[in-house]
């Protein structure tokens, strides 16, 4: 396999909720929900970079779509990370993401390996790491 993963797609329980916290509060570039002409086909994709593109996807039309029953999701199952180039962005991201609704799961903090970091909840429950890690910097866009 390539590596060519090209869009990471999150489970939603409310579309419009996530479509807000992602480019309203976050301020994620998008084009807004689309598909809503399709059963089960509403979906909202923000730019991330390099031709990454973040979906999100009610979790009923996930079910649908794949055939799978219905679990309770676990938080703990992966992590979003999220690299920034300064330590001082991770405070700034973290503060944006909870002014958008995000909960505060772990302040930004020291770690162990020399970097600076915190995580938060998005309103679906899916966790994320703000992170600034200075073997890691991310390239400026």
């Amino acid at each position: 396999m390539k590596p060519r993963i090209s869009v990471l797609t999150i489970g939603v329980d409310d579309l419009d909720r996530a479509y807000r916290f992602y480019h309203e509060g976050l301020g994620l570039p998008s084009e807004g929900i689309v598909g809503k002409e399709f059963e089960n086909g509403a979906v909202a994709f923000f730019d991330l970079q390099n031709g990454l593109k973040l979906a999100v996807w009610p979790r009923k039309s996930i079910l649908k779509d794949t055939g799978l029953l219905k679990q309770t999701p676990s938080s703990t199952e992966f992590t979003i990370g999220h690299n920034v180039i300064e330590r001082e962005e991770v405070d700034a991201v973290m503060k944006q993401a909870e002014q958008a609704g995000a909960q505060i799961i772990k302040p930004a903090q020291d770690t162990f390996w020399g970097g600076y970091a915190g995580y938060f909840l998005d309103p679906d429950n899916h966790l994320w790491e703000v992170v600034y890690n200075p073997a890691f910097l991310p390239a400026e866009s």
